[in-house]
């Protein structure tokens, strides 16, 4: 499927299922935001990286505005829809002050993956538990997927980006579950070495046995 839409670009990575609050303030961005919301239409996410517009972005759909301000300034509440591909920016959009892009959408691979995902979400609670983060994922773990957990598994933007790109469930939870090997014992010798620093100066009680 291939259609035209208005988009928002921005420098985040925003996945499908996913919870988006925006201020809109700018008269393109306000101008878009009316009319989506007006028509009941979706607008695209396409991600920023080093100023430049990426090949990616998600689909999202606004759920609510939360708040009108007097100079028209906007609060609102969205949610990821799916991802899509740009096939051509459209930055001269007829009577709107906001560009669009013609767009299609990758299809996405079915996959099982229970096993997989047993091993990523326990890895993001070790991950969490070295940083002493809470995080509350308001899902069981069984219903967890990659999108949900994408953003706590301290990816950089890059590596966010290109987790977008992946159209299988099972190669994203491996994507994250060799991010999160390799991070894990680095976040572990960190705070080892956090310990050391904080008991050097200290007054020590040692002792050798049999020498």
């Amino acid at each position: 499927m291939t259609n035209f839409i208005p988009i928002f670009p921005l420098n985040v990575v925003v996945y499908p299922g996913e919870h988006l609050n925006l201020h809109i303030f700018e008269p393109r961005y306000k101008q878009l935001t009316r009319e989506c919301w007006e028509e009941g239409k979706p607008f695209g996410i396409p991600t920023v990286l080093n100023d430049k517009v990426g090949e990616y972005g998600t689909l999202v759909q606004i759920n609510s505005i939360e708040k009108e301000y007097e100079n028209g300034e906007l609060d609102i509440k969205t949610e990821g829809v799916k991802v899509f591909r740009v096939l051509e920016i459209i930055r001269d959009v007829p009577e709107k002050l906001y560009a669009g892009a013609v767009v299609n959408y990758p299809d996405e691979e079915a996959a099982q993956h229970q096993k997989l995902l047993k091993q990523v979400v326990g890895a993001v609670r070790e991950l969490h538990k070295i940083l002493q983060i809470d995080k509350n994922f308001k899902k069981e773990d069984e219903a967890l997927l990659s999108y949900d957990i994408a953003h706590h598994a301290g990816l950089s933007l890059e590596e966010e980006y290109e987790l977008l790109q992946y159209f299988n469930e099972t190669f994203r939870l491996e994507y994250l579950k060799r991010h999160l090997y390799k991070v894990i014992p680095m976040m572990a010798e960190m705070e080892n070495l956090k310990e050391r620093v904080k008991l050097n100066g200290h007054f020590k009680n040692l002792s050798v046995d049999n020498f």
